[in-house]
């Protein structure tokens, strides 16, 4: 699967990123940005975002270093980062690291840089992510509604917090993408009064959305995290399939 490596500049200095390309057609392909989960980018992103590349007839999708304002940052193991105490830590400072307005800025340089590159078609870009990138997959929706035509956030947490001046949901009236959204049944970052907020502020703002519940926990899309559950993965690839086709022109 070609990816290519970049450095894409942002008013918080440069962030790497990864753009991953289908193996097969000339290209060039419908952009989607991927959000990562907590665990921020590794190997096992890097393998989800080769896998969307290959959806269908092909996309090209950049998978950003989300925490690239503290470079040179350690990886997480996520088979024991929730348990070692030290590492949650550090994972919760990572994770509250990162504001919505920094994933807004963010969005700004990352469409500029696809604008200019010869792998991408078109203006409208898809978004998808995991947990914290879920959220930022809402938010930066939000943000952009110029450009982002298709959202999708899988187990993602804080979508309709009322105490978050920042919670994607009061900004539903922003959204003119397609949304998709996968909760999970154990998941206490997206319980059901959470669900029924969203539900009520996309419904309310005419957003075109799908809000499902999956029957497995936090994280399930994520193969390198403990709650990983192989049908609920295959459940959420199919549900990206089908959003994207929708969503996404080809030229």
């Amino acid at each position: 699967m070609p990816v290519l490596d970049h450095v894409v500049p942002t008013p918080d200095g440069d962030c790497p990123v990864t753009l991953h390309l289908p193996d097969e057609g000339p290209g060039p392909w419908p952009a989607v940005i991927l959000y990562p989960d907590a665990g921020g980018t590794r190997e096992t992103m890097r393998a989800m975002a080769d896998r969307l590349a290959a959806t269908g007839d092909g996309y090209a999708v950049l998978l950003p270093d989300v925490y690239h304002r503290t470079p040179g940052w350690a990886p997480f193991d996520m088979a024991t980062a929730f348990s070692d105490a030290d590492e949650r830590a550090r994972l919760m400072g990572m994770v509250r690291s990162v504001t919505a307005a920094m994933y807004r800025s963010d969005l700004d340089a990352f469409l500029d840089f696809l604008s200019d590159a010869s792998e991408v078609s078109g203006d409208a870009v898809g978004t998808t992510g995991y947990c914290m990138g879920g959220r930022a997959s809402l938010v930066v929706a939000a943000h952009r509604p110029d450009r982002i035509t298709a959202t999708a956030s899988f187990h993602g947490g804080g979508l309709a917090s009322e105490e978050d001046p920042d919670s994607p949901h009061h900004r539903a009236a922003d959204i003119r993408s397609t949304v998709y959204v996968a909760g999970a049944t154990d998941d206490r970052s997206f319980d059901d009064a959470a669900r029924d907020r969203l539900e009520k502020a996309l419904t309310g703002a005419g957003v075109t959305h799908t809000i499902e519940t999956y029957p497995a926990a936090h994280g399930f899309a994520v193969p390198d995290t403990p709650a990983y559950d192989e049908a609920a993965a295959q459940r959420h690839w199919a549900a990206l399939e089908s959003l994207f086709a929708a969503t996404l022109p080809r030229a």
